[in-house]
């Protein structure tokens, strides 16, 4: 496949587990940037602020910015982002950043979907 039949994006997947150690500062700040948007409706800012006191979570989605993450990456611009926060438990001593994980379910879905494949074309 030559370069020109190459798709010239990359989806770049991260996963970060935070820890909150002060409610009352992160708050602050997700407020903060909440008031300073010049582009946020009042109703919208009203629910956010409801949202950022009530949820750690919605506060720290407040404040993370996909661009601040690849702004200064050489050689590359922000087509599309998404990004969610949730509450979740954590146990430091349990194996659940197994990063090879994905890599091998993806790479059992190729060997399925070959073996399908091969079976379409068997007499």
């Amino acid at each position: 496949m030559s370069p020109s039949e190459t798709s010239r994006y990359v989806r770049l997947r991260v996963e970060l587990l935070l820890e909150v150690t002060d409610d009352d500062q992160l708050t602050g700040a997700a407020l903060e940037r909440v008031e300073a948007d010049e582009f946020m409706a009042d109703d919208e800012r009203t629910h956010a602020r409801s949202a950022v006191r009530e949820d750690e979570a919605e506060a720290l989605a407040y404040l993370v910015e996909p661009v601040d993450l690849v702004g200064a990456v050489p050689g590359v611009e922000l087509a599309q982002a998404s990004w969610t926060s949730e509450k979740v438990e954590h146990d430091p001593g349990a194996d659940l950043w197994d990063l090879d994980e994905e890599d091998e379910d993806e790479d059992q879905d190729e060997e399925d979907e070959e073996e399908d494949r091969l079976d379409d074309v068997r007499p």
